[in-house]
């Protein structure tokens, strides 16, 4: 496959007036949200999670306005380099002295100031690295059996690797991207459906051999949640040790989206995020937060703020003409879904506690900074929509 560009390639200037501004626009407004929700934790919390919170988020609102300025080339040169400095990062963690652990994990690489999770970074490179995979191919060989290896292996790896730290979340959307742009090249129903019987015996002798401690208790509280046991049992009560966290946690969040009513209990008014019941509100937890306050629908009209951010994504990847800008934009759009699906089912009590937070609203410079890149790559594949080849600048 050859590249065709636009035979016209217009200035700096006019690419940035030609950016999908709806789409941006749309970030602008959860951002905004964001910071608002930062503010009302800042009474209780963290004096300056809402202008740090800002800040990052201009800050890398014009890196993303910039990297979407360059073409699909770039994207497709930088897809398979990006990979492997991520899984060294990702291998890097455990080595001693870099390692850091937060939140249980060991996912964090600490060089002295700088701290992050490189395995955010490997959520972006396998979009990148899938989709540039499926561009290099024809369309029957996508198909063949033996085609599907690469793919696996890419995906297995820092799955397996992330998991292992243990971060099962961060694991989960990792694989998740992954799994869905195969479908998308085409994946076949008569592999799909063995698949999914494997991965049902997978989880079950992953949850006996693999699973930490913790994270089977997870699981046990969100299946107490939902048969109708264990919620309300320690309402009024802190945790009485850590086997009880993630229940006391649920049953806080459910106790503030229950009483929150039409209209919630007004801006900086929620009883259990000011009274600091409520858990992780700065984070895990925010929406939580939203609801609580602003009601059923405040909460729907955030959730309508993301489905719009959703569609206008789905609609660069179905109007893109390459293959690559096809997948890598349904990637992007397939991750933030997921975020924003299990971040609001988790505090619902729909799915258990993972540790995912609500992209540009919960609280965190590496999760926000994986999502405004990911955000450049649909604005790029959209600005050069009209790109038709697979080839990259370098190789």
């Amino acid at each position: 496959m050859t590249y065709l560009g636009p035979t016209r390639q217009p200035g700096l200037a006019g690419k940035i007036a030609r950016l999908n501004w709806a789409l941006i626009t749309i970030l602008c407004a959860i951002a905004f949200i964001g910071v608002m929700m930062q503010y009302s934790v800042a009474a209780t919390g963290p004096e300056r999670a809402p202008i740090v919170h800002g800040l990052r988020f201009i800050a890398l609102l014009v890196l993303a306005i910039g990297l979407a300025t360059l073409d699909q080339r770039f994207w497709l040169g930088l897809a398979y380099p990006l990979y492997v400095v991520a899984l060294l990062l990702t291998l890097a963690v455990e080595i001693p002295g870099l390692g850091a652990t937060r939140g249980g994990a060991e996912s964090w690489l600490a060089i002295g100031p700088l701290q992050g999770q490189p395995s955010e970074l490997m959520k972006i490179a396998i979009v990148l690295t899938l989709a540039r995979y499926y561009a290099g191919l024809e369309a029957k060989r996508a198909l063949h059996v033996v085609s599907l290896i690469p793919p696996l292996f890419l995906i297995a790896v820092p799955t397996l690797l992330v998991a292992q730290q243990p971060d099962l979340g961060t694991a989960v959307m990792i694989a998740l991207p992954g799994l869905a742009i195969m479908f998308l090249a085409g994946l076949r129903w008569r592999f799909i459906i063995p698949a999914l019987i494997l991965a049902v015996v997978g989880a079950v002798a992953a949850y006996q051999v693999v699973l930490q401690d913790y994270q089977r208790e997870r699981i046990i509280v969100f299946v107490e949640t939902m048969v109708g046991s264990g919620v309300g049992a320690q309402a009024d009560d802190a945790p009485a040790g850590p086997t009880d966290i993630d229940s006391y946690n649920i049953d806080q969040s459910l106790i503030a989206i229950g009483s929150a009513g039409l209209l919630g209990a007004g801006y900086m008014q929620g009883p259990q995020s000011q009274g600091d019941f409520l858990p992780e509100k700065h984070t895990d937890f925010i929406f939580t937060m939203i609801v609580e306050e602003f009601g059923l629908l405040g909460g729907l009209g955030v959730l309508a703020l993301f489905m719009g951010l959703l569609a206008a994504c789905l609609r660069v990847a179905l109007t893109a003409k390459s293959t690559f800008g096809k997948l890598a934009a349904a990637g992007v759009t397939a991750s933030t879904a997921a975020y924003t699906l299990i971040n609001t089912a988790m505090v619902t009590g729909l799915f258990p506690v993972v540790g995912l937070p609500l992209p540009l609203v919960s609280h965190g410079g590496t999760s926000m900074l994986t999502t405004m890149v990911g955000m450049a790559v649909v604005l790029s594949v959209d600005l050069h929509k009209e790109q038709t080849g697979a080839r990259g600048m370098v190789w």
